[in-house]
């Protein structure tokens, strides 16, 4: 929803206005960046203004904008705009052209925010409630309602924020992902399989500023064309959250490894896999400058993710794996794709549970899987990085 007039978009964010001077203006710069990009990746037009604490789009298509914008790491909410003069009359007039274009019944409240010196408004934020209140409910009358406030649950809700030099009126915020601009922070390598897991925590560190350069192991024979498709599909998805920025899938040829693993390990054929792609992504980190690694694993979900085996598997890199599900619940990770779009894509049946033994060790130590994993596992590894294939991803 949006005033009838709406002729910009409102954008807010929220941890880069507690930044210092300098990293909030390079922050606010990338993320004016990023939803230019945003903007362009969904063919809509607009001129972006930024001002401190807040970003404005100039734009005769609001609602395609508001959309754009919310859904640009950085932003926590945003909102198509009527700009007016700075004064009550103004504002009232466009309070009852707003709800006489959108109200469709129950109670309504109007919010409102001055900012400025005192002397730049001659009424309060208190006067604009009541006197835009009052130009509403004469609104209702007119349709042939029975207007009633509701100021903490209302069901139609008008929006005000007054400033010295001018106001604007809307009628929605619409919520972004929050998180800082992507591009803030240093990249880091995603393992993704295309599962459930692996793309929301690769979302999650996009949300904190961080780029991921995805890589995908291709398990060979043990996962086949449609694992491979539901990997690219889930990255795909995630690009359109990042117009601008590269996700590129590195795919990795590991079926020879999981066959030979397959054959040897027994139980301890995960753990020793998930140390091979772990040096699978620092081997690919170091070349593309990465500073960390982010997989999808969840405390106890499955066998290799017990506390005891993730510590044995860290142990094969010296880089941070970054683990933002580690305490999430299975229901919210899947509850979380649904949300970002990944979980269709994520749930094709791939028969690559085949990979995983029938008694899978639990509480694996560092010395048992070292001794049983094969001499040359991380020179193999840096063999498969070397190798790999790049699979561009449009966004």
């Amino acid at each position: 929803m949006h005033p009838p007039d709406a002729d910009s978009v409102l954008v807010r964010h929220g941890e880069l206005g507690v930044k210092s001077e300098q990293v909030r203006r390079k922050m606010e710069g990338q993320l004016a960046d990023n939803i230019r990009a945003m903007l362009d990746a969904r063919s809509l037009t607009g001129d972006i203004e930024q001002r401190r604490n807040r970003l404005f789009v100039h734009t005769d298509q609001p609602e395609g904008v508001t959309a754009a914008a919310a859904d640009t790491f950085g932003v926590t909410s945003a909102s198509a705009v009527t700009t007016v003069d700075p004064t009550l009359s103004a504002i009232e007039e466009t309070l009852a052209a707003t709800a006489r274009a959108e109200y469709d019944g129950g109670a309504f409240a109007v919010n409102a925010r001055r900012a400025g010196p005192a002397e730049a408004h001659p009424f309060s934020s208190t006067d604009i409630e009541s006197d835009g209140g009052t130009a509403v409910w004469e609104v209702i009358e007119e349709l042939g309602g029975e207007p009633t406030v509701d100021l903490d649950n209302p069901d139609f809700e008008l929006f005000v924020e007054c400033r010295a030099d001018e106001a604007y009126v809307f009628s929605e915020k619409r919520a972004g992902p929050g998180g800082l601009p992507l591009g803030t922070q240093r990249p880091v390598v995603a393992l993704v399989s295309g599962g459930i897991d692996s793309p929301v925590a690769a979302w999650k560190l996009m949300k904190r500023g961080a780029p991921v350069i995805p890589v995908y192991a291709d398990l060979g024979d043990y996962g086949g064309p449609d694992h491979r498709a539901r990997a690219l599909s889930t990255v795909s998805e995630l690009a359109s959250y990042a117009p601008g920025h590269d996700l590129s899938v590195n795919v990795v040829d590991a079926g020879d490894v999981v066959a030979d693993l397959s054959q040897d390990l027994g139980a301890l054929r995960m753990l020793v896999l998930r140390r091979f792609m772990l040096a699978v992504a620092e081997a690919i980190a170091h070349e593309c400058d990465a500073v960390g690694i982010v997989t999808g694993e969840s405390i106890g979900q499955k066998s290799s993710q017990t506390s005891a085996n993730i510590a044995v598997t860290d142990a094969a890199t010296t880089l941070p794996v970054h683990r933002p599900n580690l305490t999430v619940d299975k229901s919210e990770i899947t509850g979380h794709a649904r949300e970002i779009g990944t979980f269709e894509d994520s749930t094709i049946d791939t028969g690559c549970n085949r990979v995983a033994p029938s008694h899978p060790e639990t509480n694996a130590s560092l010395e048992a899987v070292q001794a049983a994993e094969p001499d040359d596992l991380f020179e193999r590894a840096e063999s498969c990085a070397r190798d790999r294939v790049v699979v561009p991803i449009e966004s």
